[in-house]
């Protein structure tokens, strides 16, 4: 539980510096604590209103609708898909799946492309991105290695980026909750831990935002990226030799 708690902190931390960053940090630790299912059942109320939050706070600083809106739609097709494939895929592999998630993210990462994504090329590749996109998040929780990079290819400037992000974060959220709970995976119980995840989260994201506007943005990919890639071999330790 202590575990758990820390790692929403931290989740909160990041949030507020850079925008994004709740599900690759705490899908993987609490899969790695209890399962795939119930990590993404409480992210839900943190996906929902954190990101709404960002979306009025940056609302005038959004990329252009018709973007947003078809990246948005194709990743709640894709979160549709992903739900019923956590439905029916077995528990280890969903959580292998969450380390092959984790793989592809640091993969991306580490390549450190330096060229810039154009808008008009953005624009055309917006839908299967999207739907790749909805995809992991329904069925692993983590949407970071297809939506994430995607914008972070564009070069955003900060304010853009944030606002963007948290657009279609809340836009696949609003899908995937009725997804989940047709599914019975978002139960009661699991609706009370999500709320009491928002509310520690949101405890940490003004911190977040006062360190994001001080610190360099790398000091938080590196925390995320030595995280990440000591749970993803847990995970992998654990589904096999368990």
């Amino acid at each position: 539980m202590i575990i758990a708690l820390l790692t929403l902190v931290i989740a909160g931390i990041i949030k507020g510096a850079i925008g994004s960053g709740v599900p690759v940090v705490v899908v993987p630790v609490l899969t790695m604590l209890y399962d795939v299912k119930l990590a993404i059942a409480v992210l839900v109320a943190p996906n929902l209103f954190s990101n709404a939050l960002q979306v009025w706070q940056y609302r005038h600083s959004l990329l252009p609708w018709r973007f947003l809106l078809t990246f948005a739609i194709a990743g709640g097709v894709g979160i549709v898909l992903g739900t019923w494939g956590l439905v029916v895929i077995s528990p280890d592999y969903l959580s292998l799946g969450v380390a092959g998630a984790i793989a592809m993210y640091l993969a991306i990462k580490l390549s450190k492309r330096s060229a810039t994504l154009p808008l008009s090329v953005a624009e055309r590749i917006a839908l299967p991105v999207g739907l790749l996109a909805g995809v992991l998040q329904g069925a692993a929780g983590m949407s970071a290695p297809a939506s994430v990079t995607f914008l972070n290819a564009m070069r955003l400037e900060r304010r853009v980026f944030i606002g963007s992000i948290s657009v279609f974060f809340v836009a696949i959220t609003l899908v995937q909750i009725p997804a989940l709970l047709s599914a019975g995976i978002l139960t009661a119980e699991r609706t009370l831990y999500s709320l009491g995840a928002l509310i520690v989260i949101l405890t940490g994201m003004p911190l977040g935002a006062r360190l994001g506007k001080r610190l360099p943005h790398h000091w938080f990919d590196n925390l995320i990226m030595c995280l990440l890639a000591s749970i993803a071999l847990k995970i992998i330790i654990d589904t096999y030799w368990a």
